[in-house]
């Protein structure tokens, strides 16, 4: 099979693009730029273009497939040939569904927790030797990539994002995969950019739960109302799963879970997380897991990346990062390192980097997000707001959207790092909530400050 990849170097592309390369596969590609990890890990292959930039000669009749990227946009040089040519395009969602078709397709939805819950799956599964293909949104310790594809392999999980398919597919990615076991983790209103108003994004998860096969299988967080009625509606699963927090303790700072078996400490913490672990127990029960192979698995999963990772730890201080964005993942991970560190000073720093968290209309969403934290600062640019060609945002306007007094707002790189790196860390819990990295913070100084 030889497949062309436009916009080859995004951090989905480029995984999918060395999984079918390992799968035997003849994979080539085009970019107009690729950054790191993408470069050096397609350059590993061989399958780092020689030349940056579009051009119509890379496409010809020969090829089998051309998958089109979220990067590339309608009037793309390449995608004009393939159309012309008549050649098959695929979007990136639509050449997974290709890859697994004639396997149980397991999707993992949700606002927030999706990626989580994958990872805490496919720990599992890693642990007990059960060999499963996937797509997955982080890096995952034990995994080469992202994304791993065979003929052989009986499940196929997914992790379903919401977002749109490609710059000629407006449909949701996760309308595309039918599956034949899916959960839902939560809604919380997300992508205004693409769905404007609260009852359009409610309604892609309904579909969604439709799109699912005759005789499938539905796991759904019965705490989210939003989730709950979704899924008592939907006609299509022939079975439906509810589950919820599970009974747990914290104590001196550990989390445990409540077992058949007795109390059991896991490295994991915070009820997302923990109604995070009980969807994936489901899930993995579904797949052939018993109860006790779950926990015991389970014990040493330690998180997705970026997701409540923990960067660095002293007997003072104790730093994690988390991609947490939307007002309901900022509410929540909040509460939860204040919830397990109660005994410390929590200062909770959150940068506005996305679309819909740089729209002044959906800035409101944010009231009371932070208050669980003793110091909380937002940063956000002004210049990202412009290159995303948003109406400009003024300080005033995050002070009265998080509705906190002393709330501290940062919008110069430098002046938010030197007052980060001003703090005093004696026994505090330090939390970095972005999907961005504040304007070029590195990480590996901050460790070394404390």
């Amino acid at each position: 099979m030889r497949v062309h990849f436009i916009a080859i170097g995004g951090s989905a592309m480029h995984n999918l693009a060395l999984a079918l390369h390992h799968k035997g596969y003849q994979v080539t590609g085009s970019d107009d730029t690729i950054f790191e990890p993408s470069k050096s890990r397609l350059d590993k292959y061989g399958l780092l273009p020689e030349q940056m930039g579009w051009n119509s000669e890379n496409i010809n009749a020969d090829l089998d497939a051309v998958i089109l990227g979220m990067h590339a946009k309608a009037d793309n040089p390449e995608l004009l040939k393939a159309q012309e040519l008549g050649l098959k395009i695929y979007s990136y969602p639509e050449y997974l569904y290709e890859q697994s078709k004639n396997k149980t397709r397991v999707v993992i939805g949700g606002s927030h927790g999706k990626t989580t819950i994958t990872s805490m799956i496919l720990h599992v599964m890693h642990y007990h030797d059960r060999e499963v293909d996937y797509m997955v949104g982080a890096q995952l310790e034990g995994f080469e990539t992202m994304v791993h594809l065979t003929d052989d392999n009986e499940f196929m999980i997914l992790e379903g994002d919401e977002y749109l398919s490609s710059p000629i597919d407006r449909r949701p990615k996760f309308h595309l995969y039918q599956p034949n076991i899916a959960l839902i983790s939560g809604i919380a209103w997300d992508h205004i950019n693409v769905f404007p108003t609260w009852e359009n994004y409610l309604s892609q998860f309904s579909e969604f739960v439709e799109c699912m096969r005759d005789g499938s299988i539905l796991v759904y967080n019965e705490d989210d109302e939003a989730v709950k009625t979704i899924a008592e509606a939907a006609t299509k699963p022939t079975r439906k799963h509810a589950y919820s927090i599970p009974a747990h303790s914290i104590i001196n700072g550990t989390t445990y879970l409540e077992t058949p078996e007795g109390d059991m400490p896991i490295e994991i913490f915070g009820k997302h997380n923990l109604s995070n672990l009980a969807g994936a127990k489901w899930i993995c029960q579904h797949m052939g897991i018993d109860e006790d192979d779950f926990y015991e698995a389970i014990a040493s999963f330690k998180g997705a990346s970026k997701r409540l990772e923990k960067i660095t730890e002293n007997e003072n201080c104790v730093i994690y990062k988390d991609f947490a964005h939307s007002p309901s993942k900022v509410q929540a991970t909040t509460r939860a390192v204040h919830n397990q560190y109660s005994e410390r000073k929590l200062i909770a720093c959150l940068e506005l980097h996305t679309y819909s968290s740089l729209n002044p209309e959906f800035l409101v969403q944010y009231k009371n997000t932070l208050d669980a934290a003793d110091v909380a600062v937002v940063f956000y640019s002004p210049h990202a707001v412009e290159i995303k060609k948003l109406e400009p945002i003024s300080e005033q306007q995050i002070f009265e959207s998080f509705d906190r007094d002393d709330l501290i707002v940062k919008t110069d790189p430098t002046d938010f790092k030197k007052w980060l790196f001003s703090q005093d860390f004696n026994n505090t819990a330090v939390l970095m909530m972005s999907s961005g990295n504040y304007g070029g913070l590195d990480f590996e100084e901050l460790k070394n400050v404390i």
